[in-house]
């Protein structure tokens, strides 16, 4: 029932409030985040549990003026604590979960599509979490929206408690 559920909303609903969106770009943000919170709601009411979770990330977590580049291995990260790279790459590694760094929608999409997971932990603004959500279906997804105390796309911040958070509910 939660799949169909997701279904009409991902696919019938959400259209239709992005069209309404257009008479204000602030109604867009805001439909977009409602989308993903009922997504998250309808998705932990189902029973999936699995270890085969990725954890799917944007690139701007990445502090901007850091000297090496994670876009194609996250694994190259210094750990070195200015942003949460860090943190997140610890979570990933203790949980044995798959961890990229997606620097758009395409990519996010082949990643997917390569690793093939039960489930998908996603991190990003409300635009690409909502149409990655939709994009994934009917692969369970998360979405974690990011916060911008600097704009969008620019040194971007998670909570890890709401990414351990995630990892709990699908690991069971």
């Amino acid at each position: 029932m939660t799949n169909f559920l997701r279904f009409v909303l991902l696919k019938i609903i959400y259209p239709l409030l992005m069209l309404a969106s257009t008479v204000s770009h602030g109604l867009k943000e805001r439909f977009q985040l409602w989308v993903i919170n009922i997504n998250n709601r309808l998705v932990r009411m189902s029973s999936l549990r699995t270890k085969s979770i990725l954890l799917l990330l944007p690139h701007c977590l990445q502090i901007s003026d850091c000297d090496v580049r994670i876009t194609h291995n996250i694994y190259n990260c210094k750990r070195c604590g200015r942003c949460g790279i860090k943190d997140l790459i610890s979570i990933a590694e203790n949980n044995s979960l798959n961890l990229f760094v997606a620097t758009g929608g395409t990519l996010a999409r082949k990643i997917v599509k390569e690793k093939q997971p039960e489930a998908i932990i996603a991190i990003a603004c409300e635009r690409d979490l909502s149409s990655g959500i939709i994009d994934s279906y009917p692969l369970p997804v998360l979405g974690i929206t990011n916060k911008r105390p600097f704009g969008p796309c620019f040194n971007t911040q998670v909570d890890p408690r709401d990414v351990k958070e995630a990892i709990e509910f699908f690991a069971g």
